[in-house]
C-alpha cells in the first residue's frame, strides 16, 4: 500500500458489511484513527498486529489532521475509519480541503450506509412502483450541523417519500409534530437505534408513536427513522414492477 489517507466507511456497526476494498486495506493498514463513538471495536479485529489504533471521539480536526499528515510524510498507509457511508453525514470535506493544501494523497472507499442496511434488515424496498419512487436521506437541524434554507423538516416531508431522519433522536417530539403535517398519522415509522451492533433494536410502529417509542427506549445518538408508505404491508400484485411482467417488453426481452 502506499502512504496516504484511505477514508474508508466502515458501515453501520456489523464487520460482515465492510466492503472487500474496505477490510484489505484496513487490514493493512499502518496506522487507523477511528470514531470510536460510532464504529464498534469488532470491525478492528483483523488489523495487523503492528498497526497503530488511535480513538478519534475526544479529539478535534487540530489534532487528527496534523496527525494523518505527519504519519504519510513517515511513509505509512493511514486509515482514517468513519461510521456508515463516509459520503453521508462524516465531515470529511473539512478533512480532505485540509490534506489538499498539505499535499497528502488520499482515496475514498465507501461503505453501507444505516438506512440500506435497516431497510434490508425489515425486508422493505423504499422504491415501490405507483408508491414512491423517491428517498429522502436528511437530518435535523443542530447547532453543530444547522439546515440550510430550504432544507427544512417540512418542506421534505410534503413530497411524502420515504425519508431517512438521521440524527433525531433528542428532536423526536419536535420532529413527530411536522411530520404529522404532511404524512398520514397511521404511516410506518422504523425506529432504527444501533443497526448492525451488539444491541441493535428496530421498531415499526405508526407515526403517531415515534416520539412515545424513542422515549420508551430510552434511545438517543445513534437512532435513524425511516418514515415511508412503502413500509406497508400489501396484497397481490396491485404495486407489481413491470420490469419482469411477461406483458412488458424491453431491449433483452422482446
Amino acid at each position: 500500500m502506499k502512504p496516504a489517507v484511505y477514508f474508508i466507511g466502515a458501515g453501520p456497526g456489523d464487520p460482515d458489511l465492510l466492503t472487500l476494498q474496505a477490510y484489505k486495506i484496513l487490514t493493512q493498514a499502518d496506522v487507523i484513527l477511528y470514531a470510536d463513538s460510532l464504529v464498534p471495536k469488532k470491525i478492528l479485529k483483523d488489523v495487523k498486529p503492528t498497526a497503530q489504533l488511535i480513538p478519534t471521539g475526544n479529539k478535534t480536526l487540530e489534532t487528527i489532521i496534523p496527525c494523518m499528515i505527519n504519519k504519510v510524510k513517515d511513509n505509512l498507509a493511514v486509515v482514517r475509519l468513519q461510521s456508515g457511508d463516509l459520503c453521508l453525514y462524516s465531515a470529511i470535506h473539512e478533512q480532505m480541503r485540509q490534506l489538499r493544501e498539505a499535499n497528502i494523497p488520499f482515496e475514498l472507499i465507501p461503505g453501507i450506509s444505516a438506512y440500506q442496511a435497516a431497510a434490508a434488515k425489515i425486508a422493505t424496498e423504499l422504491t415501490v412502483p405507483r408508491l414512491v419512487q423517491t428517498i429522502i436521506l436528511t437530518r435535523v437541524s443542530g447547532e453543530a450541523s444547522p439546515m440550510p434554507s430550504g432544507e427544512e423538516l417540512g418542506s421534505l416531508a410534503a413530497h411524502q417519500a420515504s425519508l431517512c431522519l438521521y440524527l433525531a433522536a433528542r428532536h423526536a417530539h419536535k420532529s413527530q409534530e411536522e411530520l404529522l403535517k404532511h404524512y398520514p398519522s397511521d404511516t410506518p415509522v422504523a425506529v432504527c437505534y444501533r443497526v448492525g451492533w451488539d444491541d441493535e433494536k428496530i421498531v415499526i410502529v405508526p407515526l403517531t408513536q415515534m416520539a412515545e417509542t424513542t422515549q420508551k427506549y430510552k434511545l438517543i445518538r445513534t437512532t435513524m427513522y425511516i418514515i415511508s408508505p412503502a413500509l406497508r404491508e400489501f396484497n397481490g400484485d396491485e404495486l407489481r414492477s413491470q420490469l419482469y411482467h411477461p406483458q412488458h417488453s424491453h431491449l433483452f426481452r422482446p
